[in-house]
């Protein structure tokens, strides 16, 4: 488990499966995404967080408020998947991502999360960088990418393999950071 100031990090449990559901569900949350999840859909995709955690000892993590213990979306870093690793041209390796529910948007909680696992990739993992994507008109985002301190990388943006081509979603821009430790 991560700590911040006002966050709990922690891996997942069959017992988020609701609120995890909901989160994914809800098209505000996915605007930039082709679409919202249903159920089974977002029951997959936890199931596959929790695998992969299992796999490879981190992964994406269920972000908490610790002062109420409500559930504030996903913060974490994982390996970026083998289809988009393909098309992008310096093919990184760790990817760090986040997605809030909209309640609390607004309060900081994206970068403070991801402030936290940046430093757990390059501090524990020792991880020699970390990225960041997304889609191209997706601005929070790319503004949360650049209050952690990942840097705009143009030469490795890409059209998303799985999204359609002419689709406004399908460009993506991806944001980079060295570990300053130089590892």
């Amino acid at each position: 488990m991560l700590q911040t100031t006002r966050l709990n990090l922690r891996p997942w449990r069959t017992s988020d499966a609701d609120a995890y559901a909901a989160l994914q569900g809800d098209p505000i949350v996915r605007r930039f995404f082709p679409a919202p999840l249903r159920r089974e859909q977002a029951e997959a995709d936890l199931a596959a967080h929790m695998d992969k955690f299992a796999t490879n000892g981190f992964g994406m993590l269920a972000a908490e408020l610790k002062s109420t213990g409500d559930f504030v979306g996903l913060i974490g870093i994982g390996r970026v998947p083998d289809i988009i690793k393909s098309v992008i041209p310096s093919q990184p390796e760790i990817e760090i991502g986040w997605v809030i529910n909209h309640s609390f948007w607004g309060q900081g909680l994206a970068p403070e999360g991801a402030t936290a696992c940046r430093d757990y990739a390059f501090q524990t993992l020792e991880c020699p960088e970390i990225v960041a994507f997304t889609a191209a008109i997706n601005t929070p985002s790319q503004r949360v990418m650049e209050k952690i301190g990942l840097t705009r990388a143009p030469e490795d943006d890409y059209l998303h393999p799985r999204i359609p081509e002419g689709h406004p979603l399908r460009p993506h821009v991806l944001y980079r950071m060295k570990n300053p430790a130089g590892s």
